[in-house]
């Protein structure tokens, strides 16, 4: 078609042929991309095949030149006058953009209003003549197709299968919707740019879309699972698996079939940019759909499995956390008799957690000065629940065990509860695919009955299973086991005789499987965290590495803000806050979570049963006795068969006997060897009861010796003070007898007087003070408010006595005739103590709901 145009006449001023050769150039392209325009309703693409290369245009341009050249050594003389193509210009004025057919060009251009893409005015050309273009054997190409997969699909079980070798119906069809002619250079300065034309909103022109379209019903709700922050990550990580030629491979699918998404030439983007841009332009499912396809065509049927389990993975995880947050997320107030219940973000306040073990009881005291008992010398580095097996802390220890200790109501419970709803609320350890919450209490279903590991997970949390066996055992797939109160395991943890476990799908019976997931064996992948009692240590492998850090309660401020929290009312917090700052005894044992909470409890009812208004009560031997009823009852019943009230009975009055000798001789601790002297056992006291503490203590080099202590001095005065009443209550006994010190004797007597009587100058006797908080909580303990509770200790029926005004003159008296400032503010505190019968009497009528 070039070859029929003529030579160009020599003129006097010779005509250079690169100028000619470029405007030819030039005019050939743009007759290839008027051809773009003629039709209107089928813009779809088109194929240039057919349209004559760069390589041909040179070809015949090479020809004109060896003809040119012959003319330039012809005289002026022997030229023939050749005429201009009619309309149109001279050689010079088309290749310099001068002449009249630029106007016709642009009338022509500015007529096409409905087309979908215009080509702006640009300078005339030459008009070579009448030589249209063959275009009888032309095609088109149809728009793309869409994909067919859904995300829902794609995450289905049923759609993993790496044996498949079905035609790929369900893929998203890669064809492009559009195409240019490969001479055309959106770069190039010599060609006009296509700009896509503002349509208005009368026009009624069809428009062409690369975004494919998904087959699932619309109205199917999308997973809140996938988010654009999953496919991002999912996408990218499976797409970061490819070799660098793979990943060119994919950009240039993506060029070549997606120009409008993609329109400038992908190779330049780095792996985010283009997931970015991918997500940025589609849908989520239809990114993920795309994604598929292109691992299709390359045949990555391992990538293909991987993206999908990510997805497997991302659903799971999703549908686990709302279990969590639903069973985790409410806390409800003893005291509430309606059952509200208040999000536990509301209550929680941070606990003391300290990084090293083994620090014995909490030794402060209203009156004395106790010396550090022999136990950890080191202070010990604060942490969070945030910190507990955290992603930096792992960097820097490969210890995978971590083991929190506590005394009984330290707050275990609540630091659990805590890193639960942490996890699942994406605050911490979200390096973590899968927390699984294994609470000892829940574990009890599972004894007597041959299960797996898996049946297990599955049982307490229903959405794992969907989970495969792989999802446990690889490492890219991280599993945190968190055991909530391993002292509360009433199996058997035999590490030397214990069958190897290594298949978490085998069925066997509990002890195994415990046994085997704490000596690392069974998912040895995975973290574990497991709060216990101190005692619990001995049910931990020797040979398992583990890392055990100690929960403190709650520090000073700890205790105000969790009141705070507690008491919707700020007035009424301020006034919980005032009455317990007044009492240093009441102040010190607050650092108790569960002790603080039963004082709080207390209060709540108080005030809605007598008005915000009313005055608080200010015995504390009332408190005392609730705390000991909650380790003993329901406390003790999670780890213990329960007992009768005789046996209940016969061993706290072992236990006040052990604690009332230990007062007298200024010890707070006693060996394990000495502990027996009394006929107490370490296991019930300190595990089962939780009254007592075991803890180490190093007196040698490469020695050490196990010591027990009350969780709290005020309590062995405590006990001692319920020892010494039960003492008179059931067997009319008075252990302070004046006429025989250090012994008692049966006192015929049954006047209560004649016991407080002596208590009361033993412990004036003492110029430490050791005495003094026994017995204010003796003084308390014959209060109707505190007998009513104590009834299951008594052996006969209550009597109520009004024994507290012949008391009250007592402790007036002994004020009077007392020198000691120490001792006169102590038997006033005393005297606060009796004084409270009345308001005891004001609440004692909803006593029964606070019993434990």
């Amino acid at each position: 078609m070039i070859e029929n145009y003529t030579s160009p006449p020599k003129s006097r001023g010779r005509v250079c042929s690169v100028t000619f050769c470029a405007s030819l150039i030039g005019h050939q392209r743009r007759r290839n991309c008027h051809f773009l325009k003629t039709d209107k309703k089928a813009q779809t693409g088109f194929c240039p095949e057919t349209i004559p290369g760069k390589e041909e245009v040179v070809a015949v341009c090479a020809r004109h030149v060896s003809s040119w050249l012959s003319l330039s050594m012809m005289d002026d003389s022997e030229l023939e006058p050749i005429p201009t193509p009619s309309g149109g210009s001279s050689i010079g004025e088309a290749a310099s953009g001068r002449g009249g057919g630029g106007g016709q060009s642009a009338s022509n251009e500015e007529d096409e209003d409905e087309d979908l893409f215009y080509i702006p005015e640009r300078r005339p050309s030459l008009d070579l003549g009448p030589s249209p273009m063959d275009t009888s054997h032309w095609h088109y190409v149809d728009q793309a197709f869409s994909p067919a997969l859904s995300y829902g699909s794609m995450t289905s079980e049923s759609s993993i299968n790496m044996d498949a070798e079905d035609g790929a119906s369900t893929s998203v069809q890669l064809k492009r919707t559009d195409s240019y002619s490969s001479c055309y250079s959106l770069d190039s300065d010599d060609c006009e740019k296509i700009i896509p034309k503002v349509k208005s909103k009368d026009e009624d022109v069809p428009e062409t879309s690369d975004v494919p379209e998904l087959s699932q019903n619309p109205s199917e709700p999308r997973h809140p699972a996938l988010t654009v922050g999953f496919t991002f990550k999912a996408i990218c990580e499976t797409l970061g698996k490819l070799s660098e030629m793979e990943m060119k491979a994919i950009k240039s699918i993506l060029w070549h079939s997606y120009p409008q998404s993609f329109n400038t030439p992908p190779q330049s983007m780095d792996l985010v940019d283009l997931v970015d841009r991918l997500i940025e332009c589609y849908d989520l499912e239809v990114s993920l759909q795309m994604t598929t396809t292109l691992l299709e065509q390359l045949e990555k049927k391992k990538l293909i499995a991987h993206l999908q389990t990510l997805c497997i993975r991302n659903e799971v995880r999703y549908n686990l956390c709302q279990t969590l947050k639903k069973k985790y997320g409410e806390v409800g107030e003893e005291s509430d008799m309606r059952g509200e219940k208040r999000p536990f973000d509301e209550v929680y306040t941070d606990l003391n957690i300290t990084s090293l073990a083994n620090n014995g009881p909490n030794i402060q005291h209203e009156v004395m000065t106790i010396p550090k008992l022999d136990t950890n010398g080191k202070k010990g580095k604060r942490l969070t629940t945030r910190d507990i097996l955290s992603a930096e802390r792992l960097e820097k220890s490969d210890v995978k065990f971590v083991l929190v200790t506590g005394q009984p109501g330290s707050g275990k419970s609540m630091a659990a509860r805590r890193i639960i709803l942490d996890w699942s609320e994406g605050r911490a350890h979200q390096y973590v695919n899968f927390l699984f919450p294994l609470p000892l209490r829940e574990l009890k279903q599972f004894e007597n009955l041959e299960v797996s590991l898996m049946d297990i997970i599955q049982t307490l949390y229903p959405e794992t299973k969907q989970l495969r066996e792989e999802d446990y055992k690889c490492d890219e797939c991280k599993i945190m086991f968190l055991f909530d109160g391993l002292d509360e395991f009433r199996g058997s943890l035999d590490f030397q005789n214990t069958m190897l476990l290594r298949d978490e799908s085998e069925q066997t019976n509990l002890d195994v499987i415990v046994v085997n997931l704490l000596r690392g064996r069974l998912l040895y992948r995975g973290y574990f965290l497991v709060f216990s009692r101190p005692l619990a240590e001995h049910n931990i492998p020797y040979d398992t590495p583990y890392d055990e850090i100690e929960l403190l309660g709650f520090d000073d401020a700890g205790k105000d803000e969790y009141l705070k929290k507690r008491f919707r009312d700020p007035d009424q917090a301020a006034r919980v806050i005032a009455y317990i700052n007044s009492s240093k005894t009441l102040r010190i044992m607050c650092h108790l979570p569960l002790f603080i909470s039963m004082v709080a409890d207390e209060y709540q009812h108080i005030f809605r049963a007598q008005g915000p208004q009313t005055d608080l009560p200010s015995n504390i031997t009332y408190m005392y006795t609730k705390l000991l009823l909650a380790l003993m009852g329901h406390h003790r019943n999670y780890r213990a068969p329960p007992r009768s009230a005789e046996e209940e009975r016969d061993f706290l009055m072992k236990l006040g006997k052990a604690a009332l000798d230990m007062l007298e001789k200024d010890k707070y601790s006693l060996s394990k060897c000495d502990w027996k002297v009394f006929g107490l056992e370490a296991e019930e006291e300190v595990d089962k009861t939780g009254l007592c503490i075991l803890y180490i203590t190093r007196p040698f080099v490469l020695y050490q010796e196990k010591n027990i202590a009350f969780i709290h001095p005020t309590m062995q005065e405590y006990l001692a003070a319920l020892y010494v009443f039960l003492s008179y209550r059931n067997h009319g006994k008075i252990i302070f007898d004046q006429h025989q010190k250090g012994k008692f004797r049966i006192f015929r007597s049954n006047k209560i007087i004649d016991m407080f009587k002596g208590a009361t100058d033993k412990s004036l006797q003492c110029e430490n003070g050791k005495l003094d908080i026994f017995l204010r909580f003796l003084f308390g303990m014959g209060l109707k408010s505190n007998m009513e509770l104590l009834q299951r200790l008594f052996t006969t029926p209550v009597v109520w006595s009004s024994f507290a005004e012949d008391a009250a003159a007592l402790i007036r008296k002994r004020i009077k005739d007392t020198q000691h400032p120490g001792r006169k503010s102590n038997l006033q505190r005393c005297l606060e103590e009796l004084e409270a019968e009345q308001a005891s009497d004001a609440s004692s009528s909803c006593s029964d709901s606070l019993k434990h």
